[in-house]
């Protein structure tokens, strides 16, 4: 058997390789360029498995693997990095680092996600890009309506909007950018309004789409959107452990009894959190009992903290549906002895939801 060390970069990568049967540890540098990283690998007699960090660029490198039948591990960065207390870095290094956390059994291997989760992430990553460059395009209109005594606020975006800034006389560039402005934003609209049908149909052919969407105040993109960067909504072992997936919990650094909680990690993508906290917004108008829960948080927190508490409350529920497989309403009816008042989602302040569910800490 080889085992094999690959330092992954962009251009090239660095490998140390171990012939388990010889013990001959061989170091060697591939250029990307060409196929001499197809040539190298599909030499090997198997079994071989490869271990690598993960970054950014390594999709190609992995759908090679799959294709060339190699067991390939892709492993945390930061608990790499933990594990090699030495101050020197450099390529031939790290190689070394991951063949031997391969040969020692403490290779930090993590979830991957398929290739089809992969491109459907590829769709929601497009969608929102689109929608950000639109705000900016938005942003640019307004400032030019406020500066010349046009204050519609949103209506401006309606066909009597758009017409009223059209027909303003302004100075001659001004007029330019306002006319260059309005084409981008009829152009990108028409193409976000496509990108939300693609969202739509894709969401409405996955079964768990559907059990999510039954949730007052979440819609198809973050519907897609939970179901595809969670994946196996059973490797969380609990409502904790997917918060601090998310990035979703507070930074700490504790010691000594003395607790030092900060903001939030962050340790998670940035798309579904934004998400969640934009469905919360509208669930909290929706759901009594998140309401309730949003509503004493704010007292007690403040806005941002109440908006984030609402948002992961709301992520844990989308959790527990996939979970468990069941809709809204089944969720609302778990625990019938707490629920003799009305039930949780009809005014109990309950926290839990059944046999299998976990307390959804506040």
């Amino acid at each position: 058997m080889r085992i094999i060390g690959c330092d992954l970069h962009a251009r090239q990568q660095t490998l140390a390789m171990l012939d388990t049967g010889t013990g001959e540890v061989v170091n060697r540098t591939l250029t990307h360029e060409g196929n001499s990283v197809r040539e190298f690998y599909s030499t090997l007699p198997g079994p071989v498995r490869v271990g690598i960090e993960a970054t950014g660029s390594m999709k190609w490198f992995l759908h090679l693997m799959e294709e060339l039948g190699i067991d390939c591990q892709v492993g945390h960065p930061a608990t790499i990095r933990a594990a090699e207390p030495r101050r020197q870095k450099h390529d031939h290094r790290d190689a070394e680092l991951l063949l031997r956390l391969l040969v020692e059994n403490r290779f930090p291997s993590i979830w991957h996600p398929s290739q089809e989760l992969l491109d459907l992430r590829g769709l929601l990553l497009h969608h929102h890009q689109w929608v950000r460059l639109r705000t900016r395009i938005q942003n640019a209109l307004q400032a030019i309506a406020l500066a010349n005594g046009l204050r519609r606020g949103s209506s401006l975006w309606s066909q009597s909007g758009q017409r009223a800034i059209a027909s303003r006389l302004l100075a001659t560039h001004t007029a330019q950018r306002r006319s260059e402005l309005q084409a981008m934003y009829a152009r990108f609209e028409a193409e976000i309004e496509r990108l939300n049908q693609q969202v739509l149909e894709q969401a409405g052919q996955r079964p768990t789409s559907g059990l999510l969407m039954t949730h007052p105040g979440v819609g198809p993109i973050t519907v897609l959107a939970t179901d595809v960067f969670l994946g196996d909504p059973k490797r969380f072992r609990d409502s904790k452990a997917l918060a601090s997936y998310i990035g979703i919990i507070p930074r700490e650094h504790s010691s000594g009894g003395r607790q030092r909680p900060g903001g939030l990690s962050k340790q998670g993508h940035p798309l579904l959190r934004l998400l969640w906290c934009e469905a919360a917004a509208h669930a909290v108008l929706q759901d009594p009992e998140l309401r309730r829960f949003y509503r004493r948080k704010l007292v007690q927190k403040g806005l941002g903290k109440a908006r984030v508490a609402a948002a992961r409350k709301l992520g844990i529920r989308l959790w527990i549906l996939l979970r468990d497989q069941i809709d809204y309403q089944e969720f609302c009816h778990r625990e019938p002895m707490q629920q003799k008042s009305g039930g949780a989602c009809a005014g109990m302040p309950g926290e839990r939801y059944g046999a299998n569910s976990h307390r959804l800490i506040d």
